[in-house]
């Protein structure tokens, strides 16, 4: 596909001469894995699509220990906001394997959006689902106890990556350690409710490789919080 039908929902609203002034801005750039692609306290310049691969974005905390954020999938827009806010980035981004992202210069999405309201409420829209999905995830990441986090964490890799052919096992290979920032504990708490959920044959375990067994109780355990 090319990258103009990856981003038919931005693509679609603009007219003509719109189109041939974008296709002449957006350059693709390929990280490797663990790659940064952003860091904190930079100054952002672009709009930045995932055409490919995963990515993380993420905050360092006390003493070297980050948060995941968010994670990105194909293909979804990232790296935005904060240019909207004026400010600079208040967390960073890197690739969780090899990515293809798509890099929109700021300043010629701000031109086609003095020009275009359908690509300025499509913006606002963009931001309003974000802003509802942080809003959810700081709930449950400081109200809800171990388990019914990692369990979220592990039915949120789920329906943002999908599964492999076997349709039980994450197609996302999350160290302990990622996997413990991504559900705001430590990484002992991880392995060792990774362990229980094993135990209680909710899950099978194969190194990175996770297996749902039980996504009704998974789902349970993650209301119940």
């Amino acid at each position: 596909m090319t990258v103009q039908e990856l981003i038919a929902d931005m693509w679609e609203p603009l007219t003509g001469n719109q189109r041939k002034f974008l296709a002449n801005q957006f350059t693709i750039q390929h990280y490797k894995k663990n790659e940064v692609i952003h860091y904190e306290s930079e100054s952002p310049r672009y709009l930045m699509c995932l055409l490919t691969g995963k990515v993380k974005i993420y905050k360092d905390g006390v003493g070297g220990r980050s948060q995941i954020i968010r994670m990105i999938k194909p293909v979804e827009y990232f790296g935005y906001r904060a240019y909207f806010a004026g400010e600079d980035y208040v967390t960073a981004a890197s690739a969780f394997e090899p990515s293809v992202v798509c890099l929109i210069p700021m300043t010629a999405i701000m031109t086609l959006i003095e020009q275009n309201n359908k690509l300025a409420l499509f913006f606002i829209r963009q931001l309003s689902v974000d802003l509802g999905v942080a809003d959810e995830r700081t709930v449950n990441l400081t109200q809800k106890h171990i388990r019914g986090r990692l369990a979220e964490s592990l039915l949120f890799l789920k329906e943002s990556y999908g599964v492999e052919e076997d349709e039980s096992t994450l197609s996302i290979y999350l160290s302990r350690e990622d996997l413990a920032s991504l559900s705001n504990m430590t990484t002992s708490n991880a392995i060792r409710t990774l362990s229980q959920f094993s135990n209680e044959r909710l899950i099978a375990i194969d190194g990175r490789k996770i297996k749902l067994i039980d996504e009704e109780k998974l789902r349970k355990i993650s209301k119940i919080g």
